[in-house]
């Protein structure tokens, strides 16, 4: 993984284009990934941390209208919210291209859920220590779905630090999900998160 991880920054550092990239007889292997998570976890930042193109953000100014719905007491300093999907790109082997697909948080936009995960291979669910039932919706949506998944612990500035067993028996968490802990603001967290989905993915269905 470490050196997977490597090659792949290695090749960003050197401005080396992939193969599909010049070469328009190639079509790249396009590999649907989905980010979910509650309301402020840090879903719009992992998307823009690790993407290789300029990301597509839906974010709309927060007013006073969703403060009776929107709970603002873990990150008091947010002052937007994504009210359709983050998108981004990124390109992980010489012809494998992962597309992020970053959910709404707010159950007011649960609803869009089903056309976002449509083709997928796989979500990051992630989480916050401080409001870990926030990722609960997610966690029962891809379950009940069978959508391969991870759960990557985003850990804010100031807040207490868990180990992987804790967070795994605080969500209950089958032994077979991969539970990682990441900085959703570094991008070879992201990138380490993104392969172990990959991984986990295709060992959960191989064909």
């Amino acid at each position: 993984m470490d050196s997977a991880v490597s090659e792949l920054l290695e090749h960003e550092h050197e401005g080396q284009l992939q193969a599909w990239q010049t070469d328009r007889s190639r079509a790249p292997i396009a590999t649907k990934i989905v980010v979910a998570g509650g309301f402020g976890v840090g879903k719009t930042t992992l998307v823009t941390a690790v993407s290789e193109i300029t990301p597509l953000q839906t974010e709309a100014l927060m007013t006073q209208a969703s403060a009776d719905t929107d709970d603002l007491s873990g990150t008091p300093e947010k002052t937007t919210t994504t009210v359709a999907m983050d998108f981004g790109r990124i390109t992980l082997d010489d012809d494998l291209v992962l597309y992020l697909f970053g959910t709404p948080g707010q159950q007011r936009f649960w609803f869009m859920w089903d056309d976002l995960v449509r083709g997928a291979i796989g979500a990051v669910v992630l989480a916050d220590t401080r409001r870990l039932s926030d990722c609960f919706p997610a966690l029962d949506y891809f379950e009940s779905c069978g959508l391969p998944y991870i759960v990557a612990v985003n850990h804010f500035d100031g807040s207490e630090r868990f180990e992987v067993p804790d967070v795994r028996e605080a969500l209950t968490v089958p032994p077979h999900i991969p539970v990682l802990i990441m900085d959703a603001r570094q991008r070879i967290s992201v990138i380490e998160s993104l392969l172990a989905l990959v991984g986990h993915a295709l060992d959960a269905t191989p064909e």
